[in-house]
């Protein structure tokens, strides 16, 4: 755990709870000293956030009101620019733009990946800019795989505050189709060698009825 995570996390209420709850102290350490903003990506990461098609982010909107919303695209959509900045091709949807109006009045942003399979996930802080209008049409070009077919109005761009893996308790395991497909191979042929074998079996007996054994 990074004191930046725990910098922003552990405000004086959390604090308060971990105490009454049964966990004093636990986390003092990571409060002690200053604390630079922000934390770099490293490659266990970077590979993570790579094999991920898909994310919860949540945002804040000017009543105070939280918004969590999860985008989705096709694996890597979410990139790593460097250690500390990531960005996505933000695609149309419902056009309702919660979260685009969010951050227009807040830019702070929380993003969740979950890796189910692996009952594994990654917590990240960031601000968000948005980027847009012919300034971004090559951020943008370099974000969005032509072979997704969706329509990209424009990119979002998290300069990182804070990241944290998150330990898996309670983390359901769960598998995606394409997850899913090498292990219905195996049974597809494990399948098919049985009948096989059954009929082989079946021949062999009409073959012995037949003959009068």
């Amino acid at each position: 755990m990074a004191r930046a995570f725990a910098k922003i996390a552990f405000t004086p209420n959390v604090v308060q709870a971990q105490n009454d709850w049964g966990a004093p102290d636990a986390y003092t350490r990571f409060l002690e000293g200053e604390v630079e903003a922000g934390a770099d990506l490293g490659p266990d990461e970077a590979a993570f956030i790579a094999e991920r098609d898909g994310f919860y982010q949540a945002s804040v909107s000017e009543s105070g009101w939280p918004y969590v919303q999860f985008r989705g695209g096709p694996t890597g959509f979410l990139k790593v620019l460097d250690a500390r900045t990531l960005a996505y091709a933000d695609f149309r949807g419902n056009r309702q733009y919660i979260s685009t109006g969010n951050l227009a009045g807040n830019d702070r942003v929380s993003i969740i990946l979950m890796d189910y399979p692996n009952q594994r996930r990654l917590k990240i802080w960031a601000r968000a800019q948005i980027a847009e209008g012919d300034a971004a049409a090559g951020l943008i070009e370099q974000l969005h795989d032509p072979a997704y077919r969706a329509r990209p109005e424009r990119a979002v761009v998290l300069k990182l505050e804070a990241f944290d893996w998150n330990c898996p308790q309670h983390i359901p395991m769960r598998l995606t189709l394409e997850e899913l497909e090498p292990h219905l191979q195996s049974l597809r042929a494990q399948i098919a060698r049985l009948s096989d074998e059954n009929e082989r079996l079946k021949q062999a007996s009409d073959a012995g009825k037949a003959s009068g054994g």
